[in-house]
């Protein structure tokens, strides 16, 4: 049997993949990632302080003291060694990266640099120094060889239940890592901020919040918002403002820290072009036909693909895209 580092959050899926793990026979070796939680200030001219309330009911974070007891309870009931893993450094290029992209007008999803960064990054660093063959996590989608041709390496395939799928944040991962990694079960969420709480993170890290006015489509001043790290493509609630119809962000202005909002019908609905492709399956060069996911919790819908080199694509969508939970919206990830 093989030598493998499970990354272990504390939580159910990846304690679950580390029982799994060890039922198979494998030698697990189990990693707890410590990033330190973000110091957010609690009014103007006083010192940061670290957030260490209890995480509210039913939300998932990971990396927390609580969730390092949780990991250490698990790997002792299943005897295997639990090593903590200091990468603070690493965590606060995901945080400056998940607050350049609020700043700039985007909506990011931390958790896909994370997985590319860290989960499949970092991580087979300590799997070399260990000398073990593979990585594990508690992410809910599947590896499965090619049936005919492509890359020699496994495909990336969604989890059987597409409700609990993860393989949309898995997408950055390096194709030469597949053979390197198992994915037994799992679910993930924003790790270094709480529910609600990543507005004051974001105008922390960016040295204040970006206020200015809601527009609307012609320019019109119809309001004032707090900062446009509070806002994303196709929000509804939270505008503070009445027209007499429902009004929906447009468009994100950093520049100008401006909020245009308008119809229903003005959000984007049929195209997007996506940067940093990562191709982990075999795909023609000419325009072809595949189901698109832009959304973690969205199902994936029919759209025409075309390549414009190696890391830059087009999707035109064959059916609206404006269903919940939300519209197309920059920042976010293509699968």
């Amino acid at each position: 049997m093989s030598r493998i580092v499970i990354a272990m959050s504390g939580g159910v899926d990846s304690s679950v993949a580390a029982a799994l793990l060890v039922e198979a026979g494998h030698e697990c070796i189990g990693v707890f990632m410590r990033h330190g939680q973000p110091a957010l200030p609690t009014a103007v001219g006083q010192l940061p302080v670290v957030e260490t309330t209890a995480a509210r009911p039913g939300h998932q974070g990971c990396c927390s003291v609580s969730d390092a007891v949780d990991a250490r309870r698990v790997a002792d009931r299943l005897d295997i060694p639990l090593y903590p893993l200091d990468l603070t450094d690493d965590f606060e290029h995901i945080i400056d990266s998940f607050a350049g992209d609020y700043a700039a007008g985007r909506t990011p999803n931390p958790c896909v640099r994370c997985n590319q960064w860290i989960k499949f990054g970092r991580l087979f660093d300590h799997a070399n120094a260990v000398g073990a063959s593979h990585v594990a996590t508690g992410h809910y989608a599947r590896l499965l060889q090619p049936a005919t041709g492509g890359l020699d390496v496994p495909e990336l395939h969604r989890g059987a239940d597409t409700s609990r799928d993860q393989s949309y944040v898995l997408f950055g991962i390096a194709p030469d890592r597949l053979q390197r990694m198992l994915l037994p079960v799992g679910s993930l969420e924003i790790c270094f901020v709480a529910p609600g709480e990543h507005p004051r993170l974001v105008a922390h890290r960016i040295g204040g919040s970006r206020a200015g006015d809601i527009v609307d489509e012609a320019g019109r001043v119809l309001g004032a918002h707090p900062g446009i790290e509070h806002f994303t493509i196709g929000q509804r609630q939270g505008l503070g403002i009445a027209v007499g119809s429902p009004l929906y962000v447009l468009r994100i202005e950093p520049e100008a820290c401006r909020i245009v909002v308008g119809p229903r019908e003005a959000l984007p609905l049929t195209s997007l072009v996506a940067t940093e492709a990562s191709w982990i399956a075999a795909v023609p060069d000419e325009p072809f036909e595949c189901l698109v996911q832009c959304r973690a919790q969205r199902p994936a819908a029919r759209a025409i693909v075309t390549r414009h080199g190696p890391d830059r694509f087009t999707a035109r969508f064959l059916e609206p895209t404006i269903d919940a939970p939300g519209p197309i919206t920059p920042g976010q990830v293509l699968f």
